[in-house]
């Protein structure tokens, strides 16, 4: 089969399309022929800092939509035909306060789904949900996930509350904004590029401002109740300041430097609440897929590439090119 492989060389420079065998099938597992492979910054952490050169060659990737196309004779919950996507989390079936111990996520250290077939147990598939494509199901798992942890179980956002969003534009924060519109929260978002303030205003953010102003100044007549952190030491202390009293910082992210430091006074002083959150439970994927289905939301799908375009799409997700999700057209 056909897979994007990262092997002999550090950094996009090991990465190439090659012929590899397809995995044997177990007696639990399924084999899903892979439609679309959804991509998402964790896969270029992996292929910039995390697998080596002289380590195995590795297949990438977390995220799947596809079609059955050979179970197992212990499998019962799927059969040929059925149109599934992929659980990008393994180890982690119900809901807890943090991952178990041992908990992984597909694409690392096991081969990932930027492959024509992904093979993988029955408890690591769900059902399509029926209102999207394969394309929108493809690009859902792992950001979406995300982002209903980081917003319900984490930050309990609720209807009457106010959520910021610095830096809009990445798969999990247009998912934050699609989510808490659904439930009618009021939605703060910032981005250096007008452009994403503009399109982040289209999917229904109330307010849009830029990243590098004055977030004091510019929100003044706002409260913020909950915000999401991704960024890291570029405007942790900013979004201390924006966020108001007893309020809930959830962070899971950084795409600036991992290191922040606090006025620890100020923070106690404000009662402020700062929690981490990492993906989610197989438990809080089925919430979340029923909670997109009953509000029939989609995914921001920005770019669809060839499996040949592989050194473009790194690099476009890589330069923060995107505004939503973007993924690889595997098979048809």
């Amino acid at each position: 089969m056909r897979a994007i492989v990262h092997e002999g060389k550090e950094g996009l420079e090991g990465l190439k399309v090659s012929e590899i065998p397809e995995a044997q099938i177990r007696d639990n597992e399924v084999r899903v022929k892979v439609h679309t492979a959804g991509m998402n910054r964790r896969d270029l952490a992996v292929v910039t800092k995390r697998h080596k050169a002289d380590d195995p060659a590795l297949i990438p990737g977390s995220d799947a939509s596809g079609t059955v196309e050979t179970v197992g004779k212990n499998v019962t919950k799927f059969r040929k035909g059925d149109e599934v996507i992929v659980n990008p989390g393994l180890g982690w079936q119900r809901n807890s306060d943090a991952p178990p111990e041992g908990f992984e996520i597909v694409g690392l250290p096991d081969h990932g789904t930027f492959a024509e077939y992904y093979t993988c147990t029955e408890d690591h598939l769900e059902q399509k949900p029926e209102h999207l494509s394969f394309e929108e199901a493809g690009v859902l798992p792992l950001a979406a996930l995300t982002a209903y942890r980081a917003l319900f179980t984490r930050g309990n956002l609720r209807a009457d509350q106010t959520i910021m969003l610095p830096g809009i534009g990445s798969g999990v924060l247009t998912f934050c904004l699609k989510f808490a519109k659904a439930i009618g929260a009021r939605v703060i978002v910032t981005s250096r590029s007008e452009s994403k303030q503009e399109e982040a205003l289209k999917l229904g953010a109330d307010v849009a401002i830029s990243t590098e102003e004055d977030w004091k100044k510019a929100l003044a007549s706002e409260q913020v109740d909950l915000l999401i952190e991704t960024i890291g030491n570029a405007t942790f202390n900013k979004s201390l300041e924006i966020v108001r009293k007893g309020g809930t910082i959830v962070t899971f992210g950084s795409t600036t430097e991992d290191e922040v430091t606090i006025n620890i006074r100020q923070f106690f002083y404000g009662q402020y609440n700062l929690l981490g959150s990492t993906m989610g439970s197989a438990e809080e994927l089925r919430e979340m897929l029923r909670f997109i289905s009953e509000y029939k939301i989609k995914p921001q799908v920005d770019k669809i590439f060839t499996m040949d375009q592989y050194k473009e799409a790194f690099e476009y997700i890589q330069d923060s090119k995107n505004f939503g999700k973007i993924a690889f057209q595997v098979c048809k």
